[in-house]
This record gives C-alpha cells, sequence and structure tokens, in this order.
C-alpha cells in the first residue's frame, strides 16, 4: 500500500492525503503547470516536500537511496542520455542488487521483446531515436521493480512515459503496467490523454493549479462538469462501440 498524508511543496501543489491499495493503476491528469510531476516527484523522494510518503510502511525519509531503490522505480519527463555506454550496460545500472544472473537475463530478455529492444542492446544510447531511448529508459524503470527478480517492488512511478512512443509501443507499455499491477504493484501514471486515462487507469487525480480537485473511477472524474473548468475547454462523453470517449466541440 502507499500511504500519502499532508505531501506538499511550497508553490507547486498544496497538500495532499490519500491511500492507494496495492494493484491499482492511477493516472495523475490536469493541464500544464498543474503540478503533476512535482507531486510525482515527491512522491519517488526527489523533492524536498513536506509531509510523510511511506511504501509497504517504510516512510522514505527513513530509507537510504539504496533502500528506497528496491521499493520505488521513477520515469521523469525527460532525461537525455550522458555517455556513449551501450543499452544493455545502462540497463545493467537498473538491476536489483542480488539477482541470480540467469534469471536476470530471463526478465531482460522479456522487457526488451515485448518493447521491441532486443536487437539494440549492443547500441550506443547517443544512437538511439527519441522513441527508441524512451523505451530504453521505461525498460530500466521497470526491470529496477519487476516482481520476478525483486519481490520487494511495490511502486512504478511514470511521468509522461508514451512520449516520443507509437501506437504499438503505447499497447506494449500498457500490458507491461498492467502485468506489474496484475500481481499487487502500484502504477502512478501522468498522462495528457484524457481517453487513454479513461480506458485504463483504475483510477484518477484531477490536478489544477496544484491542487487535487477530483480523485475517483475514471467515469466519476472524467466528466465534462470536472474537465471544463480546469481546461478552460468544452468536452462532452460521446459512447461508441462499447466504450465512452472524451471529445471536444
Amino acid at each position: 500500500m502507499l500511504k500519502i498524508k499532508q505531501l506538499a511543496l511550497e508553490s507547486r501543489f498544496l497538500p495532499l492525503s490519500t491511500r492507494v491499495s496495492a494493484g491499482a493503476r492511477v493516472h495523475i491528469v490536469g493541464p500544464n503547470g498543474a503540478g503533476k510531476s512535482s507531486l510525482l516527484a515527491s512522491i519517488a523522494g526527489m523533492l524536498n516536500a513536506t509531509g510523510e510518503v511511506s511504501i509497504d510502511g517504510q516512510l522514505i525519509t527513513k530509507l537510504s537511496g539504496r533502500e528506497l531503490s528496491r521499493y520505488r522505480s521513477y520515469l521523469c519527463q525527460q532525461y537525455l542520455p550522458l555517455s556513449t555506454m551501450p543499452v544493455f550496460q545502462y540497463l545493467f545500472l537498473h538491476q536489483p542488487v542480488g539477482v541470480e544472473p540467469v534469471v536476470l537475463e530471463k526478465t531482460l530478455n522479456l522487457l526488451c521483446g515485448k518493447l521491441h529492444l532486443a536487437d539494440k542492446l549492443s547500441t550506443a544510447v547517443t544512437r538511439l531515436s527519441g522513441g527508441e531511448w524512451q523505451r530504453v529508459r521505461l525498460v530500466a524503470a521497470l526491470l529496477q521493480v519487476w516482481p520476478t527478480i525483486n519481490p520487494q517492488g511495490a511502486l512504478l512511478l511514470l511521468d509522461e512515459p508514451a512520449n516520443s512512443l507509437d501506437i504499438a509501443h503505447q499497447r506494449a507499455m500498457d500490458a507491461l503496467i498492467d502485468e506489474f499491477c496484475a500481481v499487487g504493484g502500484i502504477a502512478l501514471v501522468t498522462d495528457h490523454d484524457l481517453n487513454h486515462t479513461l480506458h485504463h487507469a483504475d483510477w484518477v487525480w484531477l490536478m489544477h493549479k496544484g491542487k487535487t480537485v477530483a480523485m475517483g473511477t475514471p467515469q466519476n472524474v472524467l466528466q465534462p462538469e470536472n474537465l471544463t473548468p480546469v481546461y478552460d475547454v468544452d468536452f462532452k462523453l460521446q459512447h461508441f462501440s462499447g466504450k465512452s470517449w472524451i471529445m471536444t466541440p
């Protein structure tokens, strides 16, 4: 379980208290500047926020960086490769300590296979396209907490993970996030695609000007009466082929 108590960051977001149960996929949505990235980074322990965050009963402020890395992984919104190391070396930097090589290789092959990176493992990270680099970063974040190699891995924090991904790789990413949650992991994902959130999230936090203005199921939160004042755009819901879709006139 993830527990958040009066978490706040001055000038970024107002105090937030909530709990997230094991297995939940939570999407954080809202316009630019709403505080989504700052909230996610604060939950990850990357910013000097006030309040408390605990993962499986462990306060993150009481954990060393190495201990915290066993419980959560964090994908920031933008990060450029800073060296010419090959992909496999970059990924090995994110492996949990003490994993049996055979199990690690099997897990790495699974994640790289799902995100179509098997042929890129020997490529220098500086020679990757934007989409390839994003997929490498996703594999690194998943590898850090993947249950077959890290039974303590409980929390996956992803800030706009679909950046630079085509539709096929977005679907592969969603399948891996769902697989992580299916065995009890918690995923917190910032997202600008409201229909993607409507169709994939279990729970939604809607943010506006640093305040979480609505929390609940996608069907309850992503209603025109909630979205229109936040985005200053008129919205309506359309129903087609058994699904709801958020539309603008």
